[in-house]
């Protein structure tokens, strides 16, 4: 009988709740998945561990997400994973995807790339954003639309998880890109994938809270600013946005359920940007802001 592969927790929540309790188990786990079970209805959540959680830790996280949402503990459980490679697996389910002009795939991929599309090698890892989600594709979708009209030269991905995005303003418009996170294990990833993707030349993968980060202050402006988080940290982070933004310049933000729309454009008009577009899929929105010229 072979050891364990790891833990895995798993408990089912309503959509709305998903980011927060991914968030609360974060620390816990190297990677975690979320699956709609039934179109509208709950969803489950699976958070994958190398070594056994401990069960107060794992308690304490989803007991405080439950009490912000003021609803009652719901049902989980830890479970040892059968001993095989489930990162492989998790790869080996992972289809390749159009995406507007983006053509995102996995390293077990053996096909062509479509001569009109810019592809875009990230593998099913532990930090986020594979292309699979619908804030990361309303992303993807507004880096498209924008390339479509005019290129960019300094571009800024805040929060960049795997750099799926920060690859795509790269490969789309060949200008220099700065990208940041707060997660240790999110930029050796999102490293790694610019030099899987050729594009490590240009783009600059940084830790670091928000917009504190040295080079990024020192690059500022930039034309176009794509965070891809969630919407308090987006309002808190309005005014530093502005900072950053050149005057004419334009911001993707994503992350956000569509009910928070009305907040996180509040804060950004505050500070005098103006809604230009937005995509809206599955109950998750992008928004796409521009910065008025001075």
């Amino acid at each position: 009988m072979g050891h364990s592969s790891g833990y895995k927790i798993e408990l089912v929540v309503r959509q709305s709740q998903v980011n927060a309790f991914g968030e609360a188990l974060d620390p816990l786990a190297v990677a975690i998945a979320a699956f709609e079970i039934v179109p509208g209805g709950e969803w489950r959540m699976e958070a994958y561990c190398v070594d056994e959680p401990d069960a107060e830790a794992v308690k304490d996280a989803i007991r405080v997400v439950a009490d912000a949402f003021n609803i009652g503990m719901p049902a989980y459980h830890i479970a040892p994973l059968p001993p095989k490679d489930w990162l492989a697996e998790n790869r080996q389910s992972f289809p390749p995807q159009g995406l507007g002009r983006y053509f995102i795939y996995g390293s077990h991929f053996e096909g062509k790339i479509p001569a009109s599309r810019i592809g875009l090698l990230v593998d099913a890892a532990t930090a986020f954003g594979s292309g699979e989600h619908e804030t990361t594709r309303g992303c993807l979708q507004s880096i498209d639309m924008i390339g479509r009209r005019k290129k960019p030269k300094r571009t800024l991905d805040v929060g960049s998880g795997s750099g799926i995005l920060a690859m795509a303003m790269a490969k789309s418009f060949r200008r220099p890109v700065i990208a940041s996170d707060l997660d240790r294990e999110s930029v050796r990833v999102a490293r790694e994938n610019t030099v899987l993707n050729r594009v490590n030349k240009l783009v600059r993968v940084e830790y670091g809270a928000g917009y504190r980060v040295p080079a990024i202050r020192a690059k500022r402006p930039y034309d176009l600013i794509v965070a891809n988080i969630l919407a308090r940290p987006l309002c808190m982070l309005a005014k530093d946005l502005k900072a950053h933004l050149a005057p004419g310049g334009h911001a993707i933000l994503s992350g956000l359920l569509n009910h928070q729309e009305a907040m996180v454009l509040a804060a950004h008009r505050a500070q005098g940007l103006r809604l230009v577009h937005k995509f809206q899929r599955k109950g998750w929105s992008a928004l796409v802001l521009a910065r008025t010229r001075d």
